[in-house]
């Protein structure tokens, strides 16, 4: 495929589940914006009406200069199937915003005021904020008339306490530039973890959840708020990822600035985009990985070994945080999908109650725990984009009633 190619993915609901009680109701255009990327999918209760992307936006040879050319593509081809933005039928836009720093903490109806707050925040996510603003911008002018939302990815973290979210370096630095735990993956920690504690044989429900993508996050959810997660102040923090370290000792980047006379740039370079999976072994797709493992390449096999000896660390470091746990949940492309992940991840942990059914994890069934296991062990697939339309449209039905 062309790496220039602008790609539009179209559907329609893939589950064909009907709305069910506690669903969102009305129709709902969500905006994911990347730095380069536009998701977007316009939902009605649990239908996928339409969904799709446009990426390499801004690139040499793509049709897509900017943000507001990318929307143009996705107003288009919405138009086509009579689902455009200036469809009657459209109740509200929600948007994916990365970072709500300690300002935003709930889904928040977009005002100037919201957007200069958000503009505030580039300095804590330069290449996602500005993508986040470019979309509301577009939007706002296209439909002033429509309620838009902003779902910040940071804010279902910001019940973590202190003892958590504070780093332990001079305070009035830290505070001066806002330096301390966020988190990420927000809305899809929201949504597993919601659907995990239904699993519990009571309430309230101790949880942790894995979210394993190319980016990859950990967090202790109890009785629905999350107290700890393994992202810090930006994305790079934490779990072995795609192509991120993870967890590092801070010194290793004074040694390369000294030893090899890297710039912060290139430091940067290498632990977000060199580092991880592909650092380690060339390679960042974990179905590949687990290939070349089944191969018996040892370069692929440390690899693993290490992305779910990282892995076993958190889950207990957050059993120990909770103090019990009820369920653990594997989400994300990596946790829905790898086996041998999640087996990998779990072994040697029967003390703790924890354990996995290999047959059931090999069938990739949504409870892979053993019967009786005294912390069941599930695999939720994770909907970002329903939890987004879901926040949206219940800040919409609060504003309507105030």
């Amino acid at each position: 495929m062309d790496q220039h190619q602008v790609l539009i993915f179209r559907g329609g609901d893939e589950s064909g589940a009907a709305p069910g009680k506690g669903d969102i109701v009305g129709r709902v255009l969500v905006l994911n914006a990347g730095s380069s990327s536009v998701k977007y999918q316009i939902r009605s209760g649990a239908e996928r009406l339409a969904s799709g992307t446009v990426e390499r936006i801004g690139e040499p040879g793509s049709p897509a200069a900017d943000h507001e050319a990318a929307l143009g593509i996705v107003a288009g081809e919405l138009a086509e199937r009579d689902l455009g933005f200036d469809s009657p039928e459209l109740t509200a836009i929600g948007h994916r915003v990365v970072h709500g720093g300690t300002v935003f903490t709930e889904p928040t109806p977009i005002t100037d005021e919201v957007v200069r707050g958000i503009e505030a925040l580039i300095p804590l996510a330069p290449l996602h904020n500005p993508a986040n603003l470019a979309c509301i911008e577009v939007t706002r002018r296209l439909r002033p008339d429509l309620p838009q939302v902003a779902v910040f990815d940071t804010a279902f973290h910001a019940t973590i306490p202190p003892a958590a979210s504070t780093y332990a370096i001079d305070r009035e630095t830290a505070v001066r530039l806002g330096i301390r735990r966020y988190g990420f993956h927000g809305t899809s920690h929201a949504y597993v973890s919601r659907k995990a504690a239904l699993l519990a044989a009571g309430s309230p429900a101790n949880v942790i959840v894995l979210h394993l993508g190319n980016g990859a996050s950990a967090s202790a959810v109890s009785a629905g708020r999350c107290v700890d997660t393994s992202m810090g102040m930006t994305p790079l923090e934490g779990l072995v990822m795609g192509t991120r370290s993870g967890d590092l000792d801070p010194e290793v980047i004074f040694h390369l600035s000294r030893r090899e006379g890297l710039s912060i740039d290139e430091i940067d370079r290498l632990l977000n985009r060199r580092s991880g999976m592909l650092g380690l072994c060339g390679d960042n797709d974990m179905r590949a990985v687990q290939e070349r493992v089944a191969d018996g390449d040892p370069d692929a096999e440390l690899a693993l070994s290490v992305y779910c000896h990282r892995l076993r660390k958190y889950i207990g470091a957050y059993y120990a945080v909770l103090g019990a746990v009820d369920v653990i949940a594997f989400t994300g492309g990596v946790g829905e999908n790898s086996a041998p992940v999640r087996e990998r991840a779990l072994t040697g942990l029967s003390a703790l109650g924890i354990a996995v059914d290999p047959v059931r994890n090999g069938r990739g069934e949504s409870l892979i725990s053993p019967d009786g296991a005294l912390v069941k062990v599930a695999v939720i697939p994770t909907d970002e984009e329903f939890e987004i339309a879901e926040q949206t449209l219940g800040v919409v039905e609060r504003t309507n009633l105030e």
